[in-house]
């Protein structure tokens, strides 16, 4: 039987449903819907669709699928209107539901879509890569990007459920499985000392014993997070804290070019980043930075740019970031290990003395 974690927010909670094979309880929540008259259909991407055809007809049968190329080009103007396309001709009406199989690409691209269709219809999330899992499929956060910006354009639209089935991850990419691991480096961080501290003492792999212990702690802590802000709206803290390292990841990701750096890569040069700030900031010494860059690079993640990136592409890139406030930038900062606080204010030449120590020019 699947464990659950509940997200409470009036009504629209929704059930996390942990385990190692979910085809069963999926299947079974679409046979529900099915004979209460409601039309489904999936959204996934190519990689998904090849390695696990046999687990989609399994959980969807005859539904209708769109499968889109793997990668961040999909959250797109014209990746949305794909989507959006698909939803008609598959008629669903304000009764249908779209279910979203794969990462956080297809979870943000499918969920906005899910938003703008009709106004607004039910959606599922069956995460597949261990970033979706613990960070893009919990909260109602979805969105595409612009050549502008990452997630510039999206929409709050909480899923109806999401299911966790961590036995996927054991087929996962070395590469795709360690940018999970930078989210879930990012939890300890900014709210989890113990669980930063278990990461410092053994590296997880695919293979770790509690590995699923780990998903379901990273998910709570993030469902408490999203119960108490739900929109982002707290003057100081609240979601905001979830945008550790983001702030700088973003702008690598714009500057790069969407797909150079997969979103988990960019996020932990994020945090090395984000460490360095506090640092200069004076709330955290040299060790702390050090043990910060120790912990990502153990997990088989950067902590520097793979090549130079240009200082004044970066922080104009800052400056679109959708944390912008009254033409100012809104930075989560590390008080200490485990603890993290939202900061405005910050004087350009901190951000710039980081970008140049993680190797901008």
């Amino acid at each position: 039987m699947a464990d659950t974690l509940t997200v409470n927010l009036g009504e629209r909670s929704y059930s996390l449903h942990f385990g190692v094979d979910l085809t069963a309880q999926v299947r079974r929540q679409v046979d529900l819907l099915v004979a209460a008259g409601r039309r489904v259909a999936v959204l996934t991407d190519a990689n998904l669709s090849r390695a696990q055809a046999g687990a989609l007809s399994a959980m969807f049968g005859a539904a209708p699928v769109l499968v889109v190329e793997p990668g961040e080009p999909a959250k797109s103007l014209t990746g949305l209107g794909r989507v959006l396309d698909f939803l008609a001709e598959s008629k669903l009406d304000r009764g249908g539901v779209l279910f979203a199989v794969g990462g956080g690409v297809i979870g943000d691209l499918g969920g906005f879509a899910a938003a703008a269709w009709l106004r607004g219809i039910d959606f599922y999330q069956v995460p597949t890569t261990l970033l979706a899992m613990v960070d893009s499929s919990v909260g109602g956060k979805t969105g595409i990007n612009l050549a502008a910006g990452k997630n510039l354009v999206g929409a709050f639209h909480q899923p109806r459920g999401v299911f966790l089935a961590t036995g996927c991850l054991q087929t996962l990419p070395a590469r795709e499985f360690a940018a999970g691991m930078a989210e879930v480096i990012k939890y300890g961080l900014l709210g989890d000392l113990e669980l930063l501290e278990r990461l410092e003492r053994e590296t997880v792999t695919p293979a770790s014993g509690d590995l699923p212990a780990i998903i379901r702690r990273c998910c709570a802590l993030k469902a408490r997070i999203v119960e108490a802000d739900e929109r982002e709206t707290a003057k100081e803290g609240g979601r905001a804290l979830l945008n550790l390292g983001h702030t700088f990841a973003h702008a690598i990701e714009k500057v790069a070019g969407y797909g150079d750096y997969l979103h988990g890569e960019a996020v932990a040069i994020g945090l090395a980043a984000a460490a360095r700030l506090s640092q200069k900031l004076g709330y955290i010494d040299d060790r702390a930075v050090a043990r910060v860059d120790a912990v990502v690079a153990a997990h088989l993640l950067p902590t520097r740019l793979r090549s130079p990136l240009g200082l004044g592409e970066l922080q104009a890139a800052m400056g679109r970031d959708k944390k912008v406030r009254a033409g100012g930038l809104r930075f989560v900062v590390l008080r200490r290990l485990g603890d993290a606080a939202t900061q405005e204010g910050i004087p350009p030449g901190l951000v710039e003395a980081c970008w140049r120590e993680l190797g901008a020019s």
